[in-house]
């Protein structure tokens, strides 16, 4: 019996609805949508602040 079953998931999620409320959680998933867009874009290298492109060594 090893992870973690569909069940214990949704009970997790359901804990999560009651203790933080749904507008609460909406605000968290936009904010963390957010972060992971900006840290996959910082590794692919896009953009500088000066809108100049990067370049990845290939060292």
């Amino acid at each position: 019996m090893t992870g973690i079953s569909v069940w214990q998931i949704i009970i997790i999620l359901l804990i999560g609805l009651l203790l933080f409320g749904s507008s609460r959680l909406r605000s968290l998933r936009k904010e963390t949508g957010l972060a992971v867009k900006g840290f996959r874009q910082l590794l692919a290298g896009q953009k500088n602040a000066d809108g100049s492109q990067t370049r990845k060594s290939g060292n």
